[in-house]
């Protein structure tokens, strides 16, 4: 198992430790669907420092060796500390797939879901719908952390359902309980979805609750300065850095400028995003092969040209790219000159939406004890 720290900072910086690892700049990137696959996770890296958690697999999808599952389950030769992050509602798959990941010597760290937002998963009382059952986040978190033997466990949860219907300060007591080494809070319900502006104090009240373990905040982290205000306004001993990072990977340079007391850079200009995007999709490439490679490469261009007066053509063929030559000739016909738009700056990224009600299971919020759940909420497909 490789044990070797993830920093690349000075030793001035401030350190988060998670288990035997030291994360140096106190920054994580958080798990996102379709996007923290290898080759974006390999990109950030060349950043900076910090530990890059992969995209969500499901525990059933891995324990029945899934071949999509098994491919994303794969880490670059560069990657350690290796995360994985998993998603599940039975505790004994859950366990069964943690027993599965340390035999194998598959991951050096685990995070467990209970924040997914999306219908799919909490209509099957997953995700951001699951710490409403005590009893049955507690088993799981036990199964999980039973399995691990010396990996350490995390979790990553959100406030709770709706704000009628909070769950974190219980959740977060019960996995510090559990021997769970590490809590991420995303300041939002799973009704905000990701609309609204992310409850900072809510991560605060949480470190007041948990005090044993590492406390890190989630939400609203769109440049370095906001990393460091989260710290210092919430108390928490780090960040979690989800949309931010859309389209800038080199956000993870300024987060190690920053907690290393350096000025921020000026962002690059628009030949220097060009280059960005042009390694993103070549990795892609290498992963899955260039036509697949460049088709999941163009849900990216978006987040890449934000703010840049790119037209409207362009764009568009940009977004409908087949191939490597294709993009390259593009990419070419760019203002490479262009600076970086100042409207970008501190601006949201990627989805956002609006509140919304959260579709649960039958009678779920009738009672907190019990929820042992049908076998067909554990999904069967990772990733998302």
């Amino acid at each position: 198992m490789t044990t070797a720290a993830t920093t690349t900072t000075p030793a001035s910086a401030t350190a988060l430790r998670i288990g035997p690892f030291v994360v140096s700049p106190p920054v994580v990137l958080a798990p996102m669907a379709g996007i923290t696959n290898q080759p974006f996770r390999t990109l950030c890296r060349e950043y900076g420092g910090g530990l890059y958690v992969s995209e969500m697999i499901t525990t059933r999808a891995l324990v029945e060796r899934d071949p999509e599952t098994m491919r994303l389950i794969e880490f670059g030769p560069q990657e350690s500390p290796r995360s994985l992050q998993l998603y599940g509602v039975d505790p004994a798959v859950v366990r069964e797939a943690v027993t599965m990941i340390v035999a194998e010597d598959r991951a050096d760290h685990i995070d467990l879901n209970f924040g997914c937002p999306v219908p799919k998963v909490t209509r099957k009382g997953g995700g951001a719908a699951l710490p409403w059952k005590r009893d049955l986040l507690r088993s799981v978190l036990r199964a999980a952390v039973g399995a691990a033997g010396q990996v350490p466990v995390t979790m990553k949860m959100r406030k709770g359902i709706d704000d009628d219907h909070l769950t974190y300060l219980d959740a977060g007591r019960i996995a510090e309980d559990e021997g769970v080494a590490a809590v991420a809070l995303h300041g939002r319900t799973a009704a905000q979805a990701y609309s609204g502006q992310a409850d900072w104090a809510a991560v605060a009240r949480l470190k007041e609750a948990v005090t044993s373990v590492p406390v890190l905040g989630n939400g609203d982290v769109w440049e370095a300065a906001d990393a460091l205000r989260m710290m210092r306004e919430t108390g928490c001993d780090g960040v979690v850095v989800g949309r931010g990072c859309l389209g800038r990977p080199w956000l993870f340079r300024a987060l190690d400028r920053a907690f290393a007391g350096l000025p921020d850079e000026a962002g690059p200009d628009l030949g220097e995003v060009a280059d960005v995007m042009r390694r993103h999709a070549g990795l892609m490439a290498q992963w899955l092969g260039e036509d697949k490679g460049a088709r999941e490469f163009r849900k990216h261009v978006s987040w890449y040209l934000k703010g840049f007066s790119v037209g409207g053509e362009t764009r568009n063929r940009l977004a409908l790219v087949s191939s490597l030559r294709e993009l390259d000739d593009l990419l070419a016909t760019l203002d490479a000159a262009e600076p970086f738009p100042a409207v970008a700056v501190g601006a949201p990224r990627g989805r956002a939406g609006s509140p919304r009600r959260v579709v649960l299971p039958e009678g779920w919020l009738a009672e907190r004890s019990g929820g042992a759940l049908d076998a067909d909420a554990e999904l069967a497909v990772s990733g998302g």
